[in-house]
C-alpha cells in the first residue's frame, strides 16, 4: 500500500486523515497551507435569499457574523462543507454534485437570485453564473515556503497526493519542482476535474467533490504495485 499525503490546512487535515485510516489507507500529514481568518463586514442578510459556500474553511473562520445567516438556505459545494454549515447551526443546507460553477447552477435552478458568498480569498471566479453574486472574503490559505520533509519521504516512497482545490495543486507542484522533483513522477487525486490541471504523473478522479469519494479514488492509486 502506498503512502497517502493530505496536504489540505487543519483541521481539515484531521478529518481527512482519520477518514483515510477508516478507509485501511496509509496518510500522512503533509499540510501545505495554514487557513486563517480575514477580517470582513458581513452584509444585511434580507439583501439576500441563500449563503453560497464552496469550503468549509468559510465555516470555520467567518467568525460570529456567520450567525446573521443562519435563517437563509446554504449551497454547500460539497459534504464535507454541508457538514460543516450543519454543525454551525445551519438547518437549511443543500449540497452541489460538483464545483463551484455547478453549485452557481444549481442555484440558478432553484430561483435564487441573491447569493451571499463566504470564500477564501483565492477564490474561483464565476462570469457565467446567471446571477450577481455579492462575495465576501472571510479567510485566507497561506501557502508553506518548502515541500515539507514528510512528503518528500513519502513521495519517495512511491506516494500519493491529495489535492483538494486546483490552488492546492498548483502550490503541490511549485513545491515539488523547487525541491527538484518533477510532477510528472507524482500520482494525484483530485477532488475535481479543476483540480488535476497539470503534468501529473498519474490522475484519479473524484466521482463527487467530497472527502469519500476522493479517499475512493486516491485508494485505486495507493493500491497499485
Amino acid at each position: 500500500m502506498k503512502p497517502l499525503l493530505v496536504l489540505r490546512p487543519e483541521p481539515g487535515a484531521a478529518a481527512t486523515f482519520a477518514r483515510a485510516l477508516a478507509a485501511g489507507l496509509q496518510p500522512v500529514a503533509t499540510p501545505i497551507f495554514t487557513a486563517g481568518p480575514v477580517a470582513w463586514e458581513a452584509p444585511d442578510a434580507g439583501a439576500h435569499d441563500a449563503l453560497m459556500l464552496t469550503s468549509a474553511n468559510a465555516v470555520r473562520h467567518a467568525g460570529p457574523a456567520l450567525g446573521l445567516y443562519r435563517a437563509l438556505p446554504v449551497y454547500a459545494v460539497g459534504q464535507t462543507t454541508a457538514v460543516a454549515a450543519i454543525d454551525a447551526g445551519f438547518a437549511d443546507v443543500r449540497v452541489g454534485t460538483g464545483d463551484a460553477a455547478a453549485l452557481a447552477a444549481l442555484m440558478a435552478r432553484d430561483g435564487i437570485s441573491r447569493p451571499l458568498h463566504l470564500a477564501g480569498r483565492e477564490f474561483r471566479d464565476l462570469p457565467d453564473a446567471e446571477m450577481p453574486i455579492t462575495r465576501r472574503i472571510v479567510y485566507a490559505a497561506e501557502p508553506v515556503a518548502v515541500l515539507p520533509p514528510a512528503a518528500r519521504a513519502a513521495i519517495e516512497h512511491g506516494g500519493v497526493a491529495l489535492i483538494h482545490s486546483p490552488r492546492a495543486g498548483e502550490v503541490f507542484a511549485h513545491l515539488l519542482s523547487d525541491a527538484g522533483i518533477e510532477p510528472a513522477k507524482v500520482a494525484i487525486a483530485a477532488i475535481s476535474q479543476a483540480a488535476a490541471v497539470g503534468g501529473w504523473g498519474e490522475v484519479a478522479i473524484a466521482a463527487t467533490p467530497d472527502d469519500s469519494a476522493l479517499l475512493a479514488a486516491a485508494a485505486r492509486l495507493c493500491e497499485k504495485g
